[in-house]
């Protein structure tokens, strides 16, 4: 059965131009096509979320125009609760600029508009939520000190917290000692703690690091390496699955919102978890776009039955 989710984090309209290669410095290319779909790390993980089967509710903030109510409409379509999305006559809704190659690589700008302005009152009358849910997800397009809130009101609740600190930035102190499980990515990770992500030694290294500042229990996405976990229980390396990728956006998304639909609160299924936010992410790089890759419960589930 899976979880009951609160996502706090970014929303943002993605724009995509399809190019053959990424531009040199001062070089002007012509693009092959472009297109727009909803995206944003917060808003991808919640539908991942959602669409792996768990309840999910979104915190966040957009702006009072078109997008802003592009994207609510979006979300609810997945059966996600935007009644805690609130609008900001100030700022507009968060954009992106991203640029996809032919090998399915890409580049992103951020507009973080109403993400950024976000301050603590979006947890006014958040208190039904925190009630109802058992995991509260936070990445790093939203300003911290709202995470930290956030994630201090959920441990009131026995709320597991995830933190993907990405984009990376230096990390709050305080925030980590509300942490249950923090998820970089090997770039995030080495930026975070100084630490290169070359070989386990390195793996464990971090763990270690992460330990002693509050953080029993560290995931690092290798991309086509796999997931490295180290839990109270153990660690180890969950292999990738081989694929060739058309488009790597919201891949780590992905895999964090399935990830956290399917695992348990005391981390006892990390390793079948893991496996399953894999599967997913595998399947949303042969899809174009952020959001619109993000595979349904049943479409992972196939795919972990092949054979």
């Amino acid at each position: 059965m899976s979880n009951t989710i609160a996502v706090l984090g970014s929303i943002n309209v993605d724009t995509t131009y399809h190019v053959e290669r990424f531009p040199q410095p001062g070089e002007t290319l012509s693009a092959r096509d472009k297109s727009s779909a909803p995206g944003g790390k917060g808003c991808n993980q919640s539908v991942a979320c959602a669409r792996s089967g768990a309840k999910t509710y979104f915190i966040g903030m957009v702006g009072a125009d078109n997008e802003g109510k592009f994207m609510r409409e979006a979300m609810q379509e997945d059966h996600i609760d935007t009644s805690h999305i609130g609008i900001d006559e100030l700022h507009g809704t968060g954009t992106a600029l991203v640029t996809l190659d032919a090998n399915g690589q890409n580049d992103i700008m951020v507009y973080g508009g109403a993400n950024q302005a976000m301050t603590t009152d979006v947890l006014k009358n958040c208190g039904p939520v925190f009630d109802d849910i058992d995991i509260l997800i936070a990445q790093f397009e939203t300003p911290q000190a709202v995470t930290l809130a956030a994630f201090k009101e959920a441990k009131k609740h026995n709320v597991v917290t995830i933190l993907n600190p990405a984009p990376a930035h230096k990390i709050i102190p305080e925030l980590l000692q509300y942490t249950d499980l923090i998820a970089p990515n090997e770039s995030e990770s080495a930026l975070i703690t100084g630490i290169e992500i070359n070989d386990e030694a390195g793996m464990k290294k971090t763990a270690e690091y992460f330990k002693k500042e509050g953080i029993d229990n560290l995931l690092i996405t290798l991309g086509s390496r796999g997931v490295f976990y180290s839990t109270a229980s153990g660690q180890g390396l969950v292999p990738a699955f081989k694929v060739k990728a058309v488009d790597t956006t919201a891949a780590g998304d992905t895999f964090i919102g399935a990830f956290a639909s399917q695992l348990k609160t005391d981390l006892s299924n990390v390793v079948e978890a893991l496996t399953f936010g894999q599967r997913a992410s595998s399947l949303a790089v042969q899809k174009m776009g952020a959001a619109p890759s993000i595979p349904s419960y049943d479409e992972v589930k196939a795919a972990l039955a092949e054979k």
